[in-house]
């Protein structure tokens, strides 16, 4: 395939969406790109580092799948490059429909998304195949929530509530028995996750029953994602240590040759039949053993650091899916870091986008 690559990236008002654009405009074979973005909010940032942009309904209305096509028609789209878990569920589902349009998903398979982004059945997978996890426990009443409490050893030990379906943070909470302190209210940003028992037992006293939530153990130790890549010949997991996390996302983060978190990234990948690129997130308990979190089937917010190491995974991952032939470089720069800064994007009266 000589000519211009089109390609559809969803999501454009996700974190990520400026890496993931550098990742293909700095491809190693000079490949060409016309990019085109989508996304529920017609005020996306990435409308403006894309050659076109189209507003989509939600993923869960009937007419998404529709829309998601006539632009494949119109904009004679090659490739569909989703970025955010709500969309990536329902693109899986209708793959086969979209490859009747001469259009490819990068993607995985449906029953694959499913159990990866169900962090209960995540951890019953982990369980079953012997991957360190924490203790956990599902609950859907505040008499549940109790006997958890309970059964994990709280108050003594600090324990985290996160719902059974979500990402980047939304709904997690470490419940704690301390109060907040003058000194923390003064020194500390409110990006603490920190709630108190009180706090969360009243907002579940609110209903009989809520949707699923897992209770889990607190982990103490370095929190680790793991960027990871599969086709039929290639598996490759690549860990970095996040120092500095802001709502989810990784503001400091750095390449670590952790044995471990590659080997329970590879097996973890292997087992749940995952393609392309994806990852997952680990945190260490007192012992230093890594112990997985969650599952991002799908390009991580902060995935161009794996990039900038020497391994352009998303890159790879739409040759596989064009089924273009490729040699990847395997040499990673372990000293790779990657740092976010605060930008942005500004429009003037003539709607001229600058990046600053």
């Amino acid at each position: 395939m000589n000519h211009i690559i089109h390609i559809l990236i969803t999501g454009a008002g996700a974190p990520g969406i400026d890496g993931t654009i550098f990742s293909l405009k700095n491809n190693p074979d000079n490949k060409q790109f016309k990019i085109i973005t989508t996304d529920i909010n017609p005020n996306a940032v990435g409308q403006y580092m894309s050659d076109k942009f189209y507003v989509l309904p939600k993923p869960e209305d009937t007419s998404y799948i529709n829309e998601i096509i006539k632009i494949i028609t119109k904009e004679k789209i090659d490739v569909i490059l989703p970025q955010t878990t709500r969309e990536i569920n329902i693109l899986s589902k209708f793959k086969d429909q979209i490859q009747n349009q001469n259009c490819t998903t990068i993607v995985s398979k449906h029953e694959a998304i499913k159990i990866a982004n169900d962090k209960y059945l995540l951890l019953e997978l982990c369980k079953k195949h012997a991957i360190p996890h924490p203790n956990y426990i599902l609950i859907n009443s505040q008499k549940e929530f109790h006997l958890a409490l309970e059964k994990l050893n709280f108050p003594q030990k600090n324990i985290i509530i996160k719902p059974r379906h979500s990402n980047g943070q939304r709904g997690v909470r470490i419940i704690t028995n301390e109060t907040l302190s003058y000194s923390q209210l003064i020194n500390e940003k409110p990006f603490n996750l920190s709630m108190s028992f009180n706090e969360i037992n009243k907002i579940f006293s609110e209903k009989k029953t809520f949707d699923d939530y897992l209770v889990t153990d607190y982990l103490e130790g370095n929190e680790y994602t793991v960027d990871s890549y599969r086709n039929d010949t290639i598996i490759k997991s690549i860990p970095r240590k996040r120092t500095k996390i802001r709502s989810g996302i990784s503001f400091e983060t750095s390449i670590e040759n952790n044995k471990n978190l590659i080997n329970y990234s590879n097996q973890l990948a292997t087992i749940l039949d995952l393609t392309y690129c994806f990852g997952f997130q680990f945190k260490c308990d007192e012992n230093k053993i890594p112990k997985i979190l969650e599952c991002n089937p799908r390009v991580q917010g902060s995935m161009a650091a794996t990039v900038i190491a020497g391994f352009n995974l998303i890159y790879y991952s739409v040759l596989d899916a064009l089924k273009i032939n490729y040699k990847p470089n395997t040499s990673i720069n372990m000293k790779s870091q990657f740092i976010r800064t605060w930008s942005g994007i500004g429009i003037n009266n003539h709607n001229e986008a600058k990046k600053i």
